[in-house]
């Protein structure tokens, strides 16, 4: 029976079945082990061939190998039918004063079934249990590895080759992090498939409460790759400038959460750090984040909310502008001479001129800082 069963495996279209992983005296004794199981049961040896441990061991052991489990279960269903003829043969050769009738040939067919059906059942379940274990399994690696690479063990060259290999990144060429947050998942699930149908090889990276991407860039510039990106994010997210490579994506992670943190709490998007950095030294220093706000708006933050929203908001239009009253009036809809009155009123609350690039420095940043506390500018 179990030579039969491996020509009948082999003498299909071969399509339907792969056991090229499996070495041919491996193949033999399994099905050797499968078909005396089946015996077995019908002899009726104690089991349930639904928790049956033959069956349970065949289908981890062909799931590590890496055989697709419709092919398992194929063999099995040739292996009943091997055995069902083979039960027949031997009723026909019998003794004919003890023939076998209908009835019996009925019950012997519908217990043969039923544990050829149990069996296979043992087989999927262990099967797709050694396949959850594996994933698993690859996704804590994968997750190591990563781990590994942003903590900066990829300074080693070897170990920068054998990360790049296993999460199928280039090797060499540029890389920029992104650093993504928020209330549910701050990214579409699928991101790194979209980006990969873009031609744009990336690896994700979950924690606590942050997503990490590692993007290759491999010749891109960093803004063509990071509008591919942007329309991937759900919450708050920020990306680092680009660097050399897998050696650097460390500085390039903390760089990444810097820009995270410009993003105020109530956004949404993608930032780049290439863009913020005024915004990023300021929450690199909130002690002097909060002596500047003081030193520059302080008068002004003392008022009445809506007085001080309004000189506020006018302020932040009219440097945008160039410092142009007769520009920043339409934004503002009003008057320009609205707004001149309203920049005099800031100058004699804060005591100063508003003119000079220092000043206008000084202003702007002080700002920034309000927009990153989510405040009315």
């Amino acid at each position: 029976m179990t030579r039969r069963l491996l020509a009948a495996i082999f003498t299909d279209n071969p399509e339907w079945t792969d056991y090229t992983s499996v070495p041919r005296a491996d193949l033999r004794d399994g099905c050797k082990r499968y078909l005396t199981r089946i015996l077995d049961l019908l002899a009726g040896a104690a089991g349930d061939p639904e928790h049956d441990d033959v069956a349970a061991a065949i289908g981890k052991h062909r799931a590590e190998q890496g055989v697709p489990m419709e092919a398992m279960l194929r063999t099995f269903r040739l292996g009943g039918g091997i055995v069902w003829e083979a039960l027949l043969d031997k009723a026909e050769l019998g003794d004919p004063s003890n023939s076998v009738g209908p009835q019996e040939i009925r019950e012997a067919g519908t217990a043969m079934w039923t544990v050829i059906d149990g069996l296979s059942s043992a087989l999927v379940t262990s099967y797709r249990n050694t396949e959850l274990e594996q994933v698993r399994r690859d996704e804590r690696r994968r997750h190591a590895l990563i781990e590994d690479l942003l903590a900066g063990r990829a300074h080693d060259a070897a170990f920068a080759a054998r990360a790049a290999r296993e999460l199928n990144l280039p090797a060499h060429g540029a890389y920029l992090v992104v650093a993504a947050r928020g209330t549910g998942r701050p990214l579409h699930a699928g991101v790194e498939t979209a980006l990969a149908a873009s031609g744009i090889r990336s690896v994700w990276h979950d924690r606590v409460d942050t997503t990490i991407g590692l993007v290759s860039l491999e010749h891109r510039a960093a803004e063509v790759v990071l509008q591919q990106v942007r329309p991937q994010v759900r919450g708050r997210a920020g990306a680092s400038p680009a660097v050399p490579g897998l050696a650097h994506v460390d500085s390039a992670h903390a760089l990444a959460l810097i820009a995270l943190q410009t993003v105020p709490g109530d956004a949404t998007g993608l930032v780049s750090l290439d863009e913020r950095y005024p915004e990023a030294l300021l929450v690199r220093s909130p002690d002097l984040t909060d002596l500047l706000l003081t030193h520059t708006l302080g008068p002004v933050l003392e008022l009445p909310a809506r007085e001080r929203d309004v000189l506020l908001r006018t302020l932040s239009v009219w440097l945008a502008e160039n410092r142009s009253a007769a520009n920043a009036a339409p934004r503002l809809h009003c008057h320009r001479n609205t707004v001149i009155n309203r920049l005099a009123r800031i100058s004699a609350l804060l005591d100063r001129s508003l003119d000079g690039p220092r000043t206008n420095l000084e202003l702007s940043l002080a700002l920034a800082a309000l927009g990153l506390d989510g405040d009315a500018t």
